[in-house]
């Protein structure tokens, strides 16, 4: 099987093992013997609060996590017959205002002449350090950023040593709706000499608007401006999940096509199917 071969059929399984999770979330729910017979009270929704909904779609919110995340890219423009994948696991801890995430990447990515470099990219930690006290409608949190060039192939990371600084601001909406925004900045300061020097900023508007049931609507896609190469991405994203007891907590599963809409530079992609399993815990 080739390179690509399999990575597509992972990118499958991902999105699979999604709707099969949610499946087994929904069944679950219906046959959980401890369940009462008497109607869910207004604020429940498919097992969850409408508290714990909005929480599991919250990066601010006051609960440790582990998340996998997938994205296929199909399509690339420019390169019609390139491909690539990565998966994001993303563990999250929080200690008092502090909400530390690290990105851990994995990847099966072009390297330009018909090969594929495939394995971890660059590792990148973020401290969101909360602003705002209890009980604000509207959360916000700014810290510092650090990218370590952890990649096992030049194709698969940036050689550089990067700081910078991640900022988010949340809104939840009675009933378990969450709008707001994660904006991160990095910088090259360290690394390979001869590798180009970075500097990058993403934006991700985050939009979940609560459907019942514990489903919800999504739409999170990243956009991304390489300011030292003038290149900027800049996608949309439509789609769903469902959020649903287990595990010992929360989890949360979900699917996001995201078609991009203003590209410039070559090597973007052109669609990108982004998948995920988050598991919510407390403190």
């Amino acid at each position: 099987m080739s390179e690509y071969s399999r990575t597509q059929a992972c990118s499958l399984w991902a999105s699979l093992a999604v709707v099969v999770i949610s499946m087994l979330g929904s069944v679950a729910a219906a046959e959980d013997p401890q369940a009462p017979a008497a109607a869910a009270p207004p604020s429940a929704v498919g097992g969850v609060s409408a508290e714990q909904l909005a929480k599991a779609n919250n990066p601010l919110a006051d609960m440790n996590s582990l998340n996998f995340q997938d994205s296929w890219v199909p399509t690339i423009n420019g390169a019609p017959d390139d491909h690539s994948n990565t998966m994001n696991v993303r563990p999250v801890m929080v200690t008092g205002r502090h909400i530390i995430r690290a990105t851990i990447p994995i990847s099966n990515t072009p390297r330009g002449d018909g090969t594929y470099a495939s394995g971890l990219g660059d590792v990148s930690v973020f401290d969101a350090i909360k602003v705002t006290g209890e009980g604000a409608t509207t959360n916000l949190a700014v810290g510092p950023l650090l990218v370590l060039p952890t990649a096992a192939s030049d194709a698969l990371g940036q050689g550089k040593w990067q700081v910078g600084a991640a900022g988010v601001a949340i809104h939840v909406i009675p009933g378990g709706s969450v709008l707001g925004a994660l904006v991160t900045y990095q910088a090259s300061f360290a690394g390979d000499s001869n590798r180009s020097a970075t500097s990058i900023l993403a934006a991700q508007p985050i939009v979940t608007l609560s459907m019942g049931g514990g489903y919800y609507f999504r739409s999170s896609a990243t956009w991304v401006f390489d300011l030292n190469h003038d290149r900027a991405l800049v996608p949309f994203g439509a789609g769903m999940g469902r959020v649903f007891k287990g595990l010992g907590g929360v989890v949360n599963a979900f699917i996001e096509p995201q078609y991009t809409v203003y590209a410039r530079g070559a090597g973007q992609p052109a669609l990108q199917l982004y998948t995920g399993v988050n598991l919510q815990w407390g403190k």
